[in-house]
């Protein structure tokens, strides 16, 4: 068994291999009955993937030792690199590591470290340690142990038949915490790999249809290591630039060149020039212009503000919002006028416009968003159906009001009514 306490290099020369390939198992029953979703798959690919590591193949299996031993000489037959999170825990179900055991041979031995760092843990925390988290120090000899300095469990670095299988934790933040100490650096210091590169636009307002049709020349023209992907999302359609190369820098400028081409041509329905939210978008169009914004919400029932709010600092330029379910409550906290609902409804550009006016004054604020609409999956009429929906966004100078009609479930007419409404606001800006 070997410990790191801080990452030593151990690999004199890189391995130079043409395309470097991962798989990742993730092991949980809770995975497998939807109990529990896979978050950190996701960010382990783009991880590997930012270093130019292929990753080929996702699974999930059960707490079940075949399971897992199918999976572990399955995913090594065709991967240089097998990634592993879960079932290192203190319970009767937590079967990973005596099923690696198994696998790579040895014997189990104590790690004190790891002992000794759960023994403080428990100490400072004034909890009594049981045998079954004693036990968590336990690791087979044929591993490199990984220090958890954000957990319990250690990670686990195992090499065999010329493949490399790290078993880390299920626990997100820990499973990072090792991914970065360790894993990482020593993979990068390993495997010699390639430059991959993305770049990513965001657009709004054209269909991925008409937007491939809009950039057939441009893509027929690309070369054969840059590809581009088209990547629907909700109220958004994000196009991926990739560029494959051997130098990271000269790779790059070929990709920054590109992107640019492709930008000039959707310059009308671009949004931003990078994968963010658009709540995270807006947030950084209020910020250079020094202003603020506040929502009035009826429809969507403060997802806007959820929105805004989920970007770290958005504090800065976000002052509230007000989400008026009932007319009753747009009358008295937003001012919108009785006779405008009674003429033109609850769903309308006059209500929106008033509402938008009103959450001006009430939240003090530069720009302000309002929305009110039929979410679903009943309360449409004829005149007007489900997934009807009325926007106003602007300031006290000027409020343009939108009208769009989703034809989708309760849920997602929600999620695209927040994009839609942001990305008003965003345009005025």
């Amino acid at each position: 068994m070997h410990f790191l306490p801080n990452f030593v290099p151990l690999f004199i020369k890189p391995l130079r291999v043409e395309k470097v390939t991962a798989s990742i198992i993730t092991i949980g029953d809770e995975l497998l009955i939807g109990q529990t979703i896979d978050t950190n798959s996701a960010w382990m690919a783009q991880q590997l993937n930012g270093m130019g590591i292929w990753v080929q193949r996702r699974v999930a299996v059960g707490d079940i030792k075949e399971a897992i031993l199918e999976a572990l000489d399955e995913e090594s037959a065709s991967a240089d690199i097998i990634l592993i999170t879960g079932g290192l825990g203190p319970t009767a179900d937590d079967i990973t590591k005596p099923t690696l055991l198994e696998y790579f041979g040895g014997t189990m031995v104590q790690h004190e470290p790891t002992l000794q760092r759960l023994m403080q843990l428990f100490e400072s925390r004034g909890l009594p340690i049981l045998q079954r988290n004693i036990d968590q120090a336990l690791v087979p000899d044929s591993c490199t142990v990984l220090m958890n300095h954000h957990g319990l469990a250690p990670g686990m670095w195992f090499e065999k038949g010329g493949k490399v299988f790290v078993s880390m934790p299920g626990v997100p933040h820990e499973m990072k915490g090792i991914m970065t100490d360790h894993v990482l650096p020593r993979l990068q210091e390993q495997f010699d790999t390639k430059a991959v590169l993305h770049q990513t636009l965001l657009t709004s307002g054209m269909g991925e249809s008409f937007v491939a049709e809009k950039l057939l020349a441009f893509e027929a023209q690309l070369p054969e290591h840059i590809k581009l992907a088209y990547l629907p999302s909700y109220g958004l359609l994000k196009l991926r630039l990739t560029a494959h190369g051997e130098d990271k820098v000269s790779t790059a400028a070929e990709l920054k060149l590109r992107f640019q081409e492709m930008e000039a041509l959707l310059k009308d329905i671009a949004v931003y020039d990078e994968d963010i939210s658009m709540g995270e978008v807006l947030g950084r169009y209020l910020k250079t212009k020094g202003k603020t914004v506040g929502t009035a919400e009826s429809c969507t029932g403060g997802y806007i503000a959820h929105s805004i709010t989920a970007v770290a600092g958005s504090s800065a330029y976000y002052n509230g919002s007000v989400v008026t379910y009932s007319n009753a409550m747009k009358t008295k906290l937003l001012g919108v006028k009785e006779a405008t609902l009674a003429t033109y409804g609850a769903v309308s550009e006059e209500t929106v416009r008033e509402m938008a006016a009103g959450a001006l004054k009430v939240l003090n604020t530069d720009y302000a968003i309002a929305v009110s609409g039929i979410m679903g999956p009943d309360g449409g009429t004829p005149e007007k159906p489900v997934g009807t929906v009325w926007i106003a966004a602007g300031s006290a100078d000027n409020i343009v009001t939108v009208k769009y009609r989703l034809m989708y479930d309760r849920e997602r007419n929600i999620q695209m009514t927040a994009i839609y409404a942001m990305n008003e606001l965003r345009k005025l800006i």
